[in-house]
């Protein structure tokens, strides 16, 4: 029988606070959070748990074995956060000018560290053991490929890991089976043609023109993947020097989200395929460079069966929500599930009305001994003791 995670979190909720608060107050960009990941090795050691850097970065492990022999899981918190102003005027408000914890990383290492602490308390308890990740940079180039690059999953039977959603009532859990998050390439365009005077395009190739028309054309490529969601949008169209001269140049720029790895590449083919089309047809030439970002996310079917169960033995069944949709956001988890090859993700409801990257954005204290009670479930049944 598990545990009761839930009121041992709330046991030492005080201390978790005190923890996040520290970590709010004092926010880190990715690939800087060597404040954070000192924290993060202290707290870990006076819980007997042990921690390494896997990497040349700020990324911390902690390695917690149990008494008895059995599978080993991983568990991942992101550290890092964000260049914006907090308007939130909370007591324990950034220190740090133009940083703030704007997507909930401070509770998110928090609640993981209160889970070391949990589960370190019943060490004797365990058969197998329980690897924490504390990642950096989920905000910026992705830390996951990073700590996947570096073998850390070697050896993992799968890896969880959550995010708090203000979409979601407090108390809540989300889960999604299959495709969750996006993947995301981003386009950048050059096309080239002739310039010419204005009164006479036809001596010209009208470059601007051209790149208008492939900038429409690469908006509308989701329609043919529908009904499997898919976004492609344009945020830049630059070109020409004068009003009365043809554009012998002109670029745009843009982002393609989809979801899962055969609609990546089919998306992919078709703004070649379109670019190709149109650049033939103006008389234009083009260079394109497309910059794959984070892989998305694809939760594997047996290891969201059991964080569903164990977030309903934990919560009740009316506190655990099935996501319908899949989101067309990035979350770079995707990489540790691909590299472990079983895992899943899954949203700690926070309520509070502000979303994501706000300003204001500050979910409760009460959403850190939640999340630690429940990566304590999630672990205890991935090691076969639920």
């Amino acid at each position: 029988m598990a545990p009761d995670f839930l009121t041992e979190a709330r046991a030492i909720a005080p201390k978790l606070a005190r923890l996040r608060h520290d970590i709010h107050e004092h926010p880190e960009l990715g690939r800087r959070e060597e404040r954070t990941a000192s924290l993060v090795e202290g707290f870990l050691s006076t819980h007997g748990v042990a921690t390494a850097r896997p990497c040349d970065d700020t990324a911390v492990l902690g390695d917690l074995a149990g008494a008895h022999p059995g599978p080993t899981v991983a568990i991942r918190a992101d550290m890092d956060a964000l260049p914006i102003v907090e308007q939130t005027g909370c007591a324990f408000r950034s220190h740090e000018p133009g940083r703030m914890h704007a997507c909930g990383h401070d509770v998110h290492t928090a609640a993981l560290l209160g889970t070391a602490a949990l589960l370190a308390a019943h060490r004797n308890d365990l058969s197998g053991a329980v690897r924490f990740l504390f990642q950096p940079d989920e905000e910026g180039d992705g830390g996951a490929q990073g700590l996947a690059d570096a073998g850390v999953l070697d050896g993992m039977t799968a890896v969880f890991g959550a995010h708090v959603d203000p979409t979601l009532p407090f108390g809540t859990v989300g889960v999604r089976y299959g495709k969750f998050y996006a993947a995301s390439d981003m386009f950048d365009v050059t096309v080239r043609g002739r310039s010419a005077h204005a009164a006479q395009p036809e001596k010209g190739v009208d470059a601007l023109a051209a790149a208008a028309e492939m900038a429409l054309a690469v908006r509308r490529l989701p329609e043919r993947l529908a009904p499997e969601p898919a976004v492609v949008s344009v945020g830049t169209l630059n070109g020409g020097t004068a009003r009365n001269v043809i554009a012998d140049a002109a670029t745009f720029t843009g982002i393609m989200r989809t979801l899962g790895r055969d609609s990546r590449e089919r998306l992919r083919t078709d703004l070649q395929r379109a670019l190709d089309a149109i650049a033939e047809r103006t008389g234009t030439t083009y260079s394109l460079e497309l910059r794959p970002s984070y892989g998305g996310v694809v939760n594997t079917e047996p290891e969201t069966h059991l964080a569903e169960r164990a977030a309903v033995a934990l919560l009740g069944r009316d506190n655990v929500r099935a996501i319908e949709q899949p989101l067309m956001t990035t979350e770079d988890f995707g990489a540790l599930i691909d590299a472990c090859g079983a895992g899943s993700f899954y949203h700690i409801g926070v309520g509070g009305g502000e979303s994501l990257h706000s300003a204001r954005f500050l979910p409760s204290d009460e959403a850190v001994p939640l999340g630690a009670a429940l990566h304590a479930a999630v672990a205890w049944r991935a090691l076969g003791l639920g």
